[in-house]
């Protein structure tokens, strides 16, 4: 610990005793369903710097991504040919794919949509010395630390001062994103129409990430609007629907199911979850993703929205939101059957480092990367199993330096790399987009030796931007 100043082991324990005060919290590792012990959630010493310009970019053109995942989900088409190729290999989206299809046989009850997503990006260098924007994924399912990431500011603005650098404060912006998640939700709710009925968290059954789900929920319960969370089990034990397809659960009409499970085979512990799955989505709730919502934010779709020609399909009079949208796409590759797809292997083959092989998962930690990349594709080349991947540019962020305050952890100085996300909240009534915002921003952090993985996967840590 030599090489630490005295200073710094001040700031350290500053910082700490900060982000308690100031609610940064999660539950322990030992004991994730207690509210008797909560540690502060891992978070970075400094805010880290991130051009204004680009910062503002991806704020500006999630509107625009909200109305592209919207227009996507309403697609079936579009969707059913995309996924055509990754539903023969992936067990998992096969059967999201199922529900997708029996629900659009029936007749659909409910026409209030709620989407709450993330666009998450990376600052990718160019050999010419240029920083731009590049989207990594977004997510339409689950898309966490809305709640967390509304109290870090305090946190690192008090830090600064602490360490002699209060004019920066200016340079870490407010940020809310709990109340802008909370404010799409209270909309959809209003527009059910029932002050009974409840809005329904979905949630897992370990819940170290308790805290984020609360400054949501607490934003709900501020507007009078009633809160209950439950798992997929207690959905399957005491579900049902009416003759009207109203969902009720433990006997209360649920008005909407915000999922913050679901995204993984690993949810569904048994054939009961997806009944409850297929249940909820065939009811009159709103569902926050609704099935066509959660298959829009695939790999695979992504990498078919940046097909040449794609975005014009959605947007056919609007050139100016395509060129936004498409201003932040990395190179993305299809792995489909053929000759285009036997390119794509060709390319990843000869430039491993080059490329990120990703499956149709969320959650962090199941990307491939290096010389991994030839080893899976060198064993399904000639496969069909190769379709349950997409390939990816690489995109090549400047490292920054800085300190990752982690329980247990010693402090130490790490080459970092940072990821930036932007929470979207739209509602759509029928035709009509009546909620359409961009509700604030999330910074996390992570040392350069790891290559994938965010915070609740333990790899990352929570940050903001410094703005520069």
């Amino acid at each position: 610990m030599s090489d630490l100043s005295q200073h710094t082991l001040i700031q350290e324990e500053v910082a700490k005793d900060t982000a308690l005060l100031h609610g940064v919290l999660m539950r322990t590792k030992e004991t994730p369903n207690s509210p008797e012990v909560a540690s502060y959630a891992p978070f970075t010493l400094f805010p880290t710097p991130v051009p204004t310009v680009l910062f503002h970019q991806a704020l500006a053109v999630q509107t625009h991504f909200n109305r592209l995942v919207d227009r996507v989900s309403q697609n079936p088409g579009f969707l059913e040919e995309t996924l055509a190729s990754t539903i023969k290999v992936d067990n998992f989206t096969a059967r999201l794919f199922n529900i997708y299809k029996q629900v659009q046989h029936e007749h659909h009850p409910q026409s209030i949509v709620l989407g709450l997503n993330r666009s998450d990006y990376m600052l990718d260098h160019s050999p010419d010395g240029g920083t731009s924007l590049k989207q990594i994924e977004i997510n339409t399912i689950a898309a966490s630390f809305g709640g967390l990431a509304s109290r870090t500011p305090d946190v690192h603005r008090h830090i600064l001062k602490v360490a002699n650098l209060p004019e920066e404060c200016n340079n870490v912006l407010d940020n809310n994103p709990a109340a802008g998640l909370a404010r799409g939700l209270a909309k959809a709710w209003e527009l059910y129409g029932s002050e009974r009925a409840v809005v329904m968290f979905l949630v897992e059954d370990v819940q170290r990430n308790i805290y984020d789900h609360r400054y949501v929920e607490n934003e709900l319960w501020k507007r009078n609007i009633p809160v209950i969370r439950r798992q997929f089990e207690d959905v399957c034990r005491t579900g049902s629907l009416d003759e009207s397809k109203r969902l009720f659960v433990d006997g209360r009409e649920v008005a909407i199911v915000y999922f913050r499970n679901g995204y993984m085979p690993q949810n569904y512990t048994s054939e009961k979850s997806w009944e409850a799955r297929l249940m909820m989505e065939r009811s009159l709730a709103v569902k926050c993703p609704d099935i066509s919502t959660h298959l829009s934010g695939t790999k695979k779709v992504q990498q078919e929205l940046a097909r040449r020609g794609v975005l014009e399909r959605f947007f056919p009079d609007e050139p100016e939101t395509v060129a936004q949208i498409r201003a932040t796409f990395a190179g993305l590759y299809t792995l489909d059957m053929g000759e285009e797809g036997d390119k794509t292997v060709a390319m990843a083959l000869a430039n491993p480092d080059r490329y990120v092989l990703k499956p149709q998962r969320e959650g962090g930690g199941n990307n491939i990367y290096g010389s991994e990349i030839c080893e899976v594709l060198e064993n399904l080349k000639n496969s069909t199993e190769r379709t349950a991947y997409i390939l990816m540019d690489k995109i090549q962020p400047v490292p920054v330096q800085n300190y990752l305050l982690r329980s247990g952890a010693p402090l130490r100085l790490n080459s970092c790399l940072s990821e930036l996300g932007v929470f979207g909240a739209y509602v759509r009534k029928g035709k009509d987009m009546v909620f359409n915002e961009c509700v604030g921003h999330l910074l996390r952090t992570k040392s350069s030796e790891h290559a994938d993985g965010g915070v609740a996967a333990g790899v990352a840590v929570l940050d903001n931007p410094l703005l520069v």
